[in-house]
């Protein structure tokens, strides 16, 4: 009986994707669609996309698919046709990823969610599939050229932080459920001005203009493919580059970069700098930007503290783990919280 989960311990299946000189393409995709049986679903998805040699990530529930993969680069191809033998997945756009070694994944994980965005959306009259013009490269370009156009991030906050479009308005949020409110309000103060909404790749903003249009707002407008579209485009055509920085991505790489431009700071020191970093402490973990002299100052943590605790002996760090300063929860009190506004170090 075939496998529908890998086990191999991520120690070796890391040594085997370093070893591995076949080159891969990093790829993302989503489709919103009405799946019943989501678990099925899964267990068949698994067994068919293995056959391509899939690595990456993929989260289903009833309202669809989200995916970020890499696939070997000979298998693109057969990737695609796999993807075809889906119904609702023949067609589905392929966001190939732009700064790319192939190594961001090292093994098939597919889970199932409750939803692929969540939402916090309680309003059962409300469907997705009504959503917001789809607009290219050159359509985004020719409406931002219009002085009253409202551009919309509908990322979180430590994404927009390394890299956004020109004049977008970006809130501070960590969640996409945050952000419905804040949009909402500046949708209301904004009624008679073309808005334009954008994200990673689509999945966000496709949610997001359908759930305001179901709300009345009507001058809505989608990038279509997102940022990752975006760049291909204009890449390809020659258009100008409206897109300041990093495009920041949910896989090992962090980021990929669409200008040259840096507009974010090492939280530590304040130097330019839009490198993400996951905390060396694994008991910490936290998500940061960090630049090269202060990953040398702190050995790859966010503070002392952490830099302190990872010098320790394995037992000692193991009991202190479980001491009443840990508290059962990690050194960092949130995912990315403790990078507003720089670290205490």
């Amino acid at each position: 009986m075939s496998r529908l989960y890998n086990r191999v311990d991520r120690r070796i299946l890391k040594k085997q994707l370093d070893s591995d000189q076949k080159p891969r393409t990093t790829l993302s995709f989503y489709k919103y669609a009405r799946i019943r049986n989501v678990q099925v679903f899964r267990d068949h998805f698994y067994l068919l996309l293995s056959k391509a040699g899939t690595f990456g990530r993929i989260y289903v529930a009833h309202e669809g698919v989200n995916g970020q993969v890499s696939v070997p680069t000979e298998n693109l191809d057969l990737f695609r046709s796999l993807m075809d033998e889906i119904t609702f997945l023949e067609g589905c756009r392929l966001n190939i990823a732009i700064d790319d070694d192939g190594k961001s994944f090292f093994k098939l994980i597919i889970k199932i969610r409750n939803k692929i965005v969540a939402d916090g959306i309680e309003d059962e009259s409300f469907s997705v599939a009504d959503n917001a013009v789809h607009i290219s490269a050159e359509e985004y370009n020719q409406l931002t050229a219009k002085d009253d156009t409202i551009v919309i991030d509908m990322r979180n906050h430590y994404e927009s932080e390394v890299g956004h479009f020109e004049g977008a308005i970006c809130p501070d949020v960590e969640t996409f459920r945050e952000s419905l409110p804040i949009v909402e309000d500046i949708l209301v103060q904004n009624k008679d001005k073309d808005v334009i909404m954008y994200c990673t790749g689509g999945i966000r903003c496709e949610k997001a203009t359908a759930y305001f249009k179901h709300r009345g707002f009507d001058k809505l407008y989608q990038l279509d493919g997102g940022i990752i579209e975006y760049a291909r485009q204009v890449n390809a055509q020659g258009l100008e580059n409206k897109f300041r920085g990093k495009n920041f991505v949910f896989d090992d790489r962090l980021g990929e970069r669409i200008s040259e431009d840096i507009i974010a700071k090492c939280h530590q020191c304040g130097a330019p700098c839009d490198d993400h970093t996951n905390c060396a402490n694994d008991a910490c973990h936290i998500l940061f930007i960090q630049c090269v002299a202060c990953a040398e100052k702190y050995s790859g943590c966010c503070s002392n503290k952490c830099s302190d605790f990872i010098q320790l002996p394995e037992e000692e760090r193991a009991d202190r783990r479980k001491s009443e300063e840990f508290n059962g929860t990690k050194f960092g009190k949130g995912r990315y919280k403790a990078t507003r506004g720089g670290l205490e170090v």
